[in-house]
């Protein structure tokens, strides 16, 4: 990971800050006008100015300061690509002010801060103007022209314009016009005049679209807006053919991407006019929009402001997240397949480093998973860039290694392989942390307390109602009891063909997950871990599906919950001290991985080197 010289890139930043009369200037995170977490190049903003691509963390600049603001998934990350005109904050720890409080005292004397209001949500908007209006500054005022841009300049890419396509039926499961008409119940529900969508997931799912603007996520740049009678779909028209067109008929009007703030400024001016009364009585309550939380603020001021808005959770992204019998049906059979294609890799791998003594480096090792996944049916690409990560490497949470500049692959290391697949039925994410010759009693340690976790998770059983919050402890128990954590979520929601990071649901701190309980269609994962800093790294992740189960009892007549597991790939028995595993915990375990041999043995021939892998490493204990 090299540093970029950001120096005159701040300068230039600057400059433009004094003309434009701000103190400060906000650059939030790599969500673009979409809230999107991987972003399209064109709108790495916050990457090109400060040189982190981290999939999270805010840049603010003053006029003598700068500052990044990021989670403990990325504190190393950010060390080795932050030159030294930044100051990383590191975020949840103690005595580091948050990234709103950095922004809010760097104003404290009258300052002024601007930013994009395409790229930050309303919500945020008036928290962090509040925080500055305290601390004794003017408050936050919105730059219609992004800085950044004009600092990149002629460099800045060009925005994608790729093709969209129709996801069929077969794996969407539920007609695009039976969506329409679940939404419009819930419009009717709240007596609302429409709702506008910006999310690419949410759109993406409720047209039975996909496409390939932003990496590793089949969606595609468009807005949506949504009322009583009409649905229209704001898109750029070269991304659809004849196919696309067809298949939204007379139902939905295509309208151009870039009219969207003019037009929903017009609809709503057209919308929330009172009705008029001529018999004396006040006239009717004005029906407002609904606007996702996660909407921009350019957005909110396009329809009125908040007073003529309602914020609220996305009901398309709470039905999303709920999938159906064919979704469910898809993401069990991916999984299959994905966890054939880590099998077959894992046993190449082995073989190679041990066997053959071959030199490989992490990219090479993620490009032969790359092509072992593609042979598989329904195969469409990576659903993020893969995390191959030896040694030392495996305790960056989210490192990515680059080619012509990454570690050789150390068999007497442990291996850490974070990955994931787009196919037509489903997305996957499986992390295994492998160890080919002898680990060391504290990896055997923190593997077995990490997987610990992941089996209690996968084990628990909850009534209905209860929060992704609740269950996080489950996981971290283990390694409480020894004094140790780690620093990223437990699990996040799983799309269907869609984003590998998926909301509102997940298990974790995080205060999303507090919001809306977990359901019985709901798609997570299970990622426990155990970073040492200089030394080593591990994480065991499973992709877990919510089920209703059967129970003696029923207490409050409530049904209750479990989970079962999609990903069918083997533990490292290498890597376990079976001692520290209680009796359930080997039943467990040894019921899984004859899960998995029943599952993918048909993969392989008989007597392969993949065959005689998953025999070996799903031997019961």
């Amino acid at each position: 990971m090299e540093k970029v010289d950001t120096g005159r890139r701040l300068e230039h930043l600057r400059t433009l800050m004094r003309e434009h009369k701000v103190d400060v200037y906000s650059i939030t995170s790599t969500s673009a006008t979409h809230d999107s977490e991987y972003v399209a190049p064109c709108d790495a903003r916050r990457e090109f100015i400060c040189g982190f691509s981290g999939s999270a963390g805010y840049a603010v600049v003053s006029h003598d300061q700068a500052s990044l603001a990021t989670d403990g998934r990325y504190f190393n990350q950010a060390e080795k690509q932050l030159d030294g005109n930044w100051t990383l904050l590191r975020q949840g720890l103690p005595d580091v002010p948050t990234w709103q409080e950095w922004t809010a005292e760097q104003a404290q004397d009258g300052g002024t801060v601007g930013v994009d209001p395409s790229l930050i949500t309303a919500p945020d908007a008036r928290k962090i103007n509040e925080r500055i209006v305290k601390k004794g500054g003017k408050g936050l005022v919105p730059l219609r022209e992004n800085l950044v841009d004009i600092v990149w300049g002629d460099d800045r890419p060009a925005r994608p314009s790729n093709r969209v396509k129709v996801l069929g039926l077969e794996y969407a499961g539920k007609r695009y016009e039976e969506k329409l008409d679940d939404l419009r119940k819930e419009l009717a529900k709240s007596k609302s005049a429409g709702i506008v969508f910006s999310m690419l997931d949410e759109i993406a799912w409720l047209f039975n679209l996909r496409g390939s603007d932003i990496p590793y996520n089949p969606v595609f740049y468009s807005y949506a807006v949504v009322t009583a009678t009409e649905a229209s779909l704001y898109i750029d028209s070269s991304k659809l053919t004849q196919e696309e067109h067809s298949h939204l008929g007379e139902t939905v009007k295509i309208r151009p991407y870039s009219g969207i703030f003019e037009e929903t400024q017009q609809l709503s001016q057209s919308l929330l006019k009172p009705k008029n009364v001529d018999d004396g009585t006040p006239p009717s309550p004005r029906p407002r929009f609904l606007l996702p939380t996660t909407a921009s603020w350019a957005l909110t001021e396009s329809l009125g402001g908040e007073e003529k808005v309602e914020e609220v959770r996305s009901p398309v992204g709470d039905a999303k997240a709920v999938k159906n019998e064919t979704e469910i049906a898809g993401m069990k059979a991916c999984h299959t397949r994905d966890g054939a294609a880590l099998i077959e890799f894992f046993a190449w791998l082995e073989d190679e480093l041990v066997v053959k003594r071959t030199k490989l480096d992490e990219v090479q090792a993620a490009d032969r998973l790359e092509k072992i996944r593609s042979k598989h049916d329904l195969f469409v690409g990576l659903s993020f860039s893969t995390i191959s990560a030896t040694g030392a490497n495996a305790a960056v949470i989210h490192y990515h290694p680059e080619r012509h500049g990454c570690a050789t692959i150390d068999p007497k290391q442990v291996y850490l392989c974070d990955s994931g697949a787009q196919y037509l039925d489903g997305t996957t994410d499986t992390t295994r942390t492998v160890h080919f010759l002898e680990p060391t009693e504290m990896e055997r340690k923190s593997y077995t307390l990490v997987l610990k976790g992941n089996i209690a998770l996968d084990r628990s059983v909850f009534p209905r109602g209860v929060k992704g919050l609740a269950l996080d402890t489950l996981a971290r128990q283990f390694l409480w009891h020894e004094g140790l954590d780690y620093r990223h979520g437990t699990g996040h929601g799983v799309g269907s063909y869609l984003n590998v990071h998926e909301g509102p649901i997940g298990i974790g701190t995080r205060v999303q997950y507090a919001e809306v309980p977990l359901a019985p269609g709901n798609v997570v994962s299970d990622e426990p871990g155990y970073y040492e800093d200089g030394s080593f790294g591990i994480r065991i992740e499973n992709v877990i599906i919510v089920n209703e189960v059967q129970t003696k009892h029923t207490f409050g007549d409530k049904p209750f919950l479990g989970f079962e597991h999609a990903t069918v790939v083997p533990m490292c028995r290498k890597l376990i001290d079976t001692n520290l595993l209680t009796d359930i915990e080997k039943d467990w375990l040894n019921r899984y991985h004859a899960e998995v041999l029943e599952k993918t043995k048909s993969f392989f021939e008989p007597g392969s080197l993949a065959a005689k892998w998953l025999e070996r490493e799903t031997q019961p204990f």
